[in-house]
């Protein structure tokens, strides 16, 4: 079976055809008069902190990645109550967020066609959560209900602990205890970061670590699915030495192994298919994309997943571009990581599109988020059924 066809009829194949998503979910603008109703008074930017359960060392790009963090968010008020927030970004301008105001809700934002184009990308996540507040449904109820309530979710914090942090080296004991709480917190499968000799190690023998970390990932864990993350820094050769390397572990995707080539891409994904990997999928487009190139790579089979992030590609932007990927098979995972928020945002994609492949997941902890009712239970994640996106900002 060739490995478009294995995509459809595995994961693609019991799709609602994207065409028929709006008639199907009885989406109309028209029926949905409350949000004319609801004028914004107040768009309020605020702070917010969270943590990782552990430390996350270095990839093969940056340093230590830390523990505790902070960003803001977007609140919105209406003069009928209502409240909705989101995920924002500090370089967005007051006079960007300030504009909001005096505004209906229904010039901003409807269930069909998303966020108005002419705002700032970074204020969609929090009009999406305003408008399923105000209509009393989950996000992905308004967008095109294609019934995938569970998607598989994958730890995407597994990174380079055996190297040096705050004066200690953790080697590879270290990375197999940071797989472990993973698991046990219900992940059942693992991206694990290599391209160690891009920066940390020499050419040898960052290779050589990559391999011993994944494979002794593998034997410690066997029923958990692996994915591997480069960051760029691997080349072509660099790619197929390490898939050679690994023999007949199975691998879920690679991601990133080199900046999007057409040539080098299209010749990885041949020399996959022709040795053990037909079936491990090409993942890409996250970092500084290049947005048409990894399309056609999707479009002739090269590329079979795309990463751009939820937050900075714009969930508007991802809804409208769910059908063109499924109209030629290609598969999405928005790059997550950072924030559970992010995680939880992806997860009303899945369930309203269908066509997500798997989910990263960014474990975190906060005093002033309630993340909300997103279980992860066997590996996979079910989306939240409450208004919005159903998690609630606590100050």
């Amino acid at each position: 079976m060739k490995r478009r066809n294995f995509i459809k009829n595995n994961i693609v194949g019991t799709m609602i055809p994207h065409e028929y998503i709006k008639l199907y979910s009885g989406i109309n603008g028209e029926n949905f008069p409350e949000l004319k109703k609801h004028k914004i008074t107040r768009a309020e930017r605020l702070k917010f902190n969270y943590n990782w359960p552990r430390h996350v060392g270095k990839n093969a790009r940056k340093g230590n990645h830390g523990q505790y963090h902070s960003d803001d968010a977007f609140k919105l008020y209406t003069d009928q109550g209502a409240t909705g927030w989101g995920l924002g970004r500090k370089d967005v301008r007051d006079d960007e967020l300030l504009q909001l105001e005096g505004k209906f809700v229904s010039e901003l934002i409807s269930p069909e066609f998303g966020m108005n184009e002419e705002l700032n990308i970074y204020l969609d996540l929090a009009l999406h959560d305003l408008m399923g507040v105000i209509l009393n449904k989950p996000v992905y109820q308004l967008i095109g209900q294609n019934a995938v309530k569970d998607t598989s979710i994958y730890s995407g914090m597994i990174y380079f602990d055996e190297l040096e942090h705050q004066g200690k080296v953790g080697g590879i004991d270290k990375i197999l205890e940071n797989c472990n709480w993973d698991i046990e917190y219900g992940y059942q499968q693992l991206k694990i970061k290599i391209g160690r000799s891009g920066k940390w190690y020499s050419h040898a023998d960052g290779m050589k670590m990559d391999l011993e970390v994944i494979k002794q990932i593998n034997n410690a864990f066997p029923n958990t699915k692996l994915l591997v993350d480069s960051n760029d820094k691997y080349t072509l050769q660099d790619t197929i030495n390490f898939l050679n390397g690994i023999g007949d572990l199975p691998l879920l995707w690679v991601e990133e192994p080199f900046r999007e080539n057409y040539e080098e891409g299209k010749k990885l994904r041949k020399w996959m298919d022709e040795n053990g990997f037909k079936n491990t999928l090409y993942a890409d487009g996250e970092a500084n994309r290049n947005h048409e190139l990894c399309l056609r790579m999707g479009k002739e089979d090269i590329m079979n997943v795309y990463l751009a992030d939820i937050r900075s590609f714009g969930f508007t932007s991802w809804r409208q571009l769910m059908g063109e990927l499924k109209s030629y098979g290609m598969l999405a995972s928005p790059h997550a990581f950072g924030s559970m928020l992010k995680t939880h945002y992806t997860t009303h994609l899945a369930a309203a599109y269908g066509n997500i492949v798997t989910i990263e997941g960014v474990t975190c902890f906060s005093d002033d988020i309630d993340f909300g009712n997103y279980k992860i239970i066997n590996g996979k994640i079910s989306v939240s059924d409450e208004p919005g996106f159903g998690m609630k900002l606590l100050k």
